[in-house]
Formats: structure tokens, C-alpha cells, sequence
């Protein structure tokens, strides 16, 4: 419908699917076999693909009856010749002749043909090669910030919340503190973060007065890529050690796991 109504220059609301039975005096259709050699009185838009292909069948305007070896410019002609099919999973390629795959795309930003409007106005030329003033053709583009974040969302997600990319990450890694008023969960947990922060890691500490399941809770929504929980094991020098996009965590030591998330947001940030 989107192709048609470009070729006829008229907007969507001015065309709508025809009746057969009451276009039948008028153009000679007949419901089910109707085909452009028996057509009158009409205007015929053919799809450009079909006027190279030879000896087809089409409808013979006639109940019951088709016409075979029917060939462009021969047997009927078209008002308008342009791109109108839609092309399918399995179509050929017409360039290399493969079969075609589809898959949805994401719109994160525009090109608008402005043309002359603007530079007429501003009376913005070049020279051209006989040194004749002429307008310059402008466009222009744009990338949507908020679009490109929401694409990204929406390809980097699970049931608990956003899974942020490395590249894009707000903060690269969290360490939570499972009891911000333990001493010794709080002293470890400064110095992983220094030690991150020395290294170039964008990191964030959670050291709130909340229930860790509220903290873990909260990570994951906010998509952090790697986290680091400081809790009971502390004094022993353990510490949890997850990536937001996996489901299980390993226990490791404190200086292990700052090692890990430097050596893990280097990788990732290097692809």
C-alpha cells in the first residue's frame, strides 16, 4: 500500500481496496480472474519486475478463464511502471541471487533531503564548471540519543531489569555492601573500590542502609555489568563476584575479584 500510494502521489486516506462486482462495468474486472489484458478505462500500475519476465498467466477478465504467454508491452501495458512487490523470506536476491532472509530492524536516527528550501532562502550557491552560480542540494542527519538507548535496552535484557553493554555502560562495576555498618565489610569494600577506580574502572559503591535484597534488586535494574558483593565471608577476604548477564556468581578473594573486573572491563571494552 506504501509503494502504491507513492507511485500515485495521493495520500493513504484517498485510496481504498475496489469492489469487484462494482467495478465490473466499468473496467471489465471479473472477481478471481481478473488480469491486465482485458482491463479498460483504468489506470494500470505494473511492478517493474514483470515487464522483463516472458509468457506469463494471468486472468483472462473472464470467470473461469486464464491467459497464458502473456508478455509486457505486447499483450497489455501499464500508466505507471515502478517498484510495488514486497519482497518475501526465500525471494532472490537480484543482486547476488540467494535467497533473501528478513529480520526487524531498529530506527536510531533519520537523513532528511532538504533540497534547496534552506539555501534558496539563504542564498547559499557554488560555482559549478562554467562558473554559474547554483543552489546548494542540503540534507541532513541525526542521531536520536534517547532512541539509541531504548534499542539498546531492548536487545540487552532479561525479566530483572536492563543489561547494559560495556561501551555504555553508566558505571562499569558496583560493589555492594551487604552490611554498611561492619567494619570490616565496609574497609574491604573501599579498598576494591579504590583499587577499581586506580585501574580506570567506572565503579560504584552501594553502602545504603537497605536489606541486601533490595541492593541486589537494584543492580540489576540498573544493568550494571559486573558486581561485587562484600558480605559475611569479609573477614576471611571473600568476596561474591557476578556479571549482571549471568545467573550464577563465584566466590573469590577480594584482590582476585578486582583483578577479574579490570581484566573483564579491559576485554570488553577493547572488541
Amino acid at each position: 500500500m506504501t509503494k502504491l500510494i507513492n507511485a500515485l502521489d495521493i495520500p493513504e486516506h484517498a485510496i481504498e481496496f475496489a469492489n469487484e462486482s462494482d467495478m465490473a462495468k466499468a473496467t471489465g474486472c471479473v472477481g478471481g480472474f481478473t488480469g491486465p489484458t482485458g482491463l479498460h478505462d483504468c489506470k494500470i500500475i505494473v511492478d517493474s519486475e514483470l515487464v522483463d519476465q516472458k509468457n506469463l498467466v494471468a486472468g483472462a477478465c473472464e470467470v473461469d478463464h486464464h491467459i497464458i504467454n502473456v508478455n509486457y508491452g505486447r499483450d497489455y501495458k501499464g500508466d505507471i511502471v515502478t517498484d510495488l512487490k514486497l519482497i518475501k523470506a526465500g525471494d532472490k536476491c537480484p543482486v547476488c541471487g540467494l535467497p533473501v532472509k528478513l529480520a526487524r530492524g531498529i530506527e536510531v536516527g533519520q537523513v532528511f533531503k532538504l533540497g534547496t528550501k534552506y539555501s534558496k532562502s539563504m542564498g547559499a550557491c557554488y560555482k559549478d564548471e562554467n562558473m554559474e552560480d547554483q543552489l546548494i542540494i542540503m540534507g541532513c542527519y541525526g542521531i536520536g540519543v534517547t532512541r539509541t538507548l531504548a534499542a539498546i535496552v531492548e536487545q540487552h535484557h532479561d525479566d530483572n531489569g536492563i543489561i547494559w553493554p560495556m561501551t555504555v555502560a553508566p558505571y562499569h562495576a558496583i560493589v555492594t555492601v551487604v552490611n554498611s555498618e561492619d567494619q570490616v565489610q565496609e574497609a574491604l569494600a573501599e579498598t576494591i573500590y579504590q583499587e577499581l577506580s586506580k585501574a580506570g574502572v567506572e565503579v560504584l559503591i552501594d553502602d545504603r542502609k537497605e536489606r541486601p535484597g533490595v541492593k541486589f534488586k537494584d543492580a540489576d535494574i540498573l544493568g550494571i555489568p559486573i558486581r561485587i558483593t562484600v558480605g559475611k565471608k569479609a573477614a576471611e577476604g571473600i568476596v561474591e563476584y557476578k556479571l549482571r548477564k549471568d545467573a550464577s556468581f563465584s566466590e573469590i578473594s577480594g584482590q582476585d575479584a578486582s583483578a577479574q573486573a579490570i581484566a573483564y572491563v579491559a576485554s570488553e571494552l577493547n572488541k
